[in-house]
Formats: C-alpha cells, sequence, structure tokens
C-alpha cells in the first residue's frame, strides 16, 4: 500500500471523530418533468468500488428495476437501476456502476454519472421526512453550508431501495422468534435513535417484541437532546440518569449529529457514567467495527436482524 493510499484511508477514518462524512455525489438524469438533472449522494464508507458499466446479464422474471446481475471479480452481483427507481431519465445513458456494500448485501447501483466526494459535517445534513414522499431519501445534504440557494444533495436511502427491488421474508418479530424478553430496571426505556422510518419501524416492532418500553428518536442530536433532558429532569426528583434510561441503541449515519459522536458525547459525560451504549448500523466490516470500538460504545449489531438484536440488547443489559 502506498503512503498516500494508507493517509486517505487514515484522513476517512478520522472523521469519525469529528462528526464528519464523505459523500459520493452523481446524477441519475432528468426528472419526470424534464427539468435539470438533480445530484444524489451515498455515503463514502457504503461504496466498494466505481467502475465503468460492464455487460450484464438479464435475469428472467427480475423485479422491476433490477437490470440484471454482473460477475464482478468471481462475484455474482444484482445490478440496479437507480434512475428508474427514482424516476429519472439519464440523458447520456447508464454509464456507471457503483458497487455498494452495507447490511450484509452487496448490490450495485447504475447511475448516470458521478461528479466528485466531498466532506461535509453532519451538521449541513437535514432530515428529508416531510420533502421526500417516495421514502427513499433519507436526508438532504446543503454542500455550502447554511446559506441562501446552497446546493442540495439527496441521500438515498439505499437500505431502503435495496429492500425494495429485491424483497426478502423478514424474520417473524414476536415473543417466540426473538427470544426471551428483555429485562429492564422497572421505570427505565430504551432511547434509541434512527433516522430512517424504515429502520425505526423494524426497531419498534423488535423492542415491543421483547417487552421493552422505548424512546424513539430521529437523529442523534435529537437523542442528545432527549437524553440530557431525561438527565436534568431525574436528577430535581433526585434520581439518576439509570432509573429512566437503560440502554442507548443508536444508528451511525443521521443528519446533524452521526452515531459516532452522540456515543462520543455520553461515554465522554460524567452525567452518564455507566450508560451502555448499542449501535446498530448498515455499515459493516471490520474499519467500521474498530471505529465503534474507539468511541466506547459497548456493543455494534448489523441491520436488520431482530433476533441478533435482541441477544446483543441482552447481553449488554447482563454485564
Amino acid at each position: 500500500m502506498t503512503s498516500e493510499a494508507q493517509r486517505e484511508i487514515d484522513e476517512r477514518t478520522n472523521l469519525t471523530s469529528s462528526n464528519k462524512f464523505e459523500l459520493l455525489l452523481f446524477r441519475l438524469g432528468k426528472d419526470a418533468h424534464g427539468d435539470k438533472a438533480e445530484l444524489f449522494g451515498i455515503n463514502v464508507f457504503k461504496v466498494r468500488e466505481i467502475v465503468e458499466m460492464p455487460k450484464i446479464t438479464a435475469i428472467i422474471g427480475a423485479a422491476k428495476g433490477v437490470l440484471g446481475v454482473v460477475n464482478l471479480r468471481g462475484q455474482v452481483i444484482q445490478v440496479v437501476d437507480l434512475p428508474y427507481i427514482v424516476g429519472c431519465q439519464p440523458q447520456s445513458g447508464l454509464n456507471i456502476m457503483l458497487v455498494a456494500e452495507f447490511a450484509r448485501h452487496t448490490i450495485a447501483f447504475a447511475v448516470e454519472g458521478v461528479e466528485e466526494i466531498v466532506r461535509l459535517d453532519w451538521t449541513q445534513v437535514l432530515a428529508a421526512e416531510g420533502n421526500a414522499a417516495s421514502g427513499l431519501v433519507t436526508s438532504i445534504a446543503r454542500l455550502d453550508g447554511d446559506v441562501d440557494n446552497t446546493r442540495l444533495v439527496q441521500v438515498l436511502d439505499v437500505e431502503a431501495i435495496q429492500r425494495r427491488v429485491s424483497p426478502t421474508p423478514d424474520q417473524e418479530v414476536n415473543p417466540t422468534t426473538i427470544g426471551p424478553g428483555l429485562t429492564l430496571r422497572p421505570g427505565t426505556v430504551v432511547l434509541a435513535a434512527d433516522d430512517s422510518p424504515m429502520a425505526r419501524t423494524l426497531m419498534e416492532k423488535s423492542l415491543e417484541a421483547m417487552g421493552a418500553p422505548f424512546i424513539m428518536t430521529r437523529s442523534g442530536k435529537e437523542a442528545w437532546e432527549r437524553l440530557q433532558a431525561i438527565e436534568a429532569e431525574a436528577r430535581a426528583q433526585g434520581q439518576s440518569i439509570q432509573d429512566r434510561v437503560a440502554i442507548v441503541l443508536t444508528d451511525l449515519e443521521m443528519p446533524e449529529m452521526d452515531g459516532f459522536t452522540l456515543t462520543r458525547n455520553i461515554k465522554q459525560d460524567g452525567r452518564f457514567k455507566g450508560l451502555p451504549v448499542v449501535i446498530h448500523s448498515s455499515l459493516s466490516g471490520t474499519t467500521n467495527e474498530d471505529h465503534v470500538k474507539s468511541v466506547g460504545a459497548d456493543a455494534y449489531v448489523a441491520k436488520f436482524a431482530p433476533a441478533e438484536l435482541a441477544q446483543v440488547l441482552r447481553t449488554v443489559m447482563t454485564r
């Protein structure tokens, strides 16, 4: 490995300590009204490689939006027509293939063209709920910051897209399949954070099946503010945070404040000493798991496996 390549890896690793991330920008073509081609984005940590569009083998009976499969270095990978999924029309064809890895899946997305990689602070990213009726956009990134007429990028919910084109039977979430319930101290709850509506729904079903009361938030910032408010209320009544919150369950990629920063805030604040944090993320691989350890999280579990999530929560709570 060259020193330049190692430097780039180290720089990206260090982003997790400063509430920053890198976004790969790409275009899919003009929208249904024939207007300009908007910018879309995906977290660089989810992109394994970018290649020129190879020959695709069509698969009989494939779902709409699935172009077929490719054989890439011995791995057969499904290719999704991303412009079709989001309702865009490429002007120059599907020229580039983004190979992504997340939530224990490898999938390729066909796009018209790749623009650049930009480094952003999570405070430049706002939740898209209420602005994205399709449910395929998790957030809106403001490339130039909080200024008028900033360039906007739609950050796609690639997990939702993957589940849309390749639906797999979800494990039935009930007390029988998820195992023993989660025993919490009376009066305490699980404080959870995730910006994806789909992920929140799955988490809620899992926690309900475990018999665990919870408070669900939509970002690391919202979870952090809620946690501080709960602690202040508890202290005013002569209690500690452990009398109100049993465990924090957080995603990593979230607008305004990511899960790394949320975890670090909790672990470095004396008010929350001993409060366990479990990270529940689609970002996979040893690099990301090492990042999780570096910020002091008590455990990491990959999305979306309810029984596994339940087991991890039980294990952490019995320590």
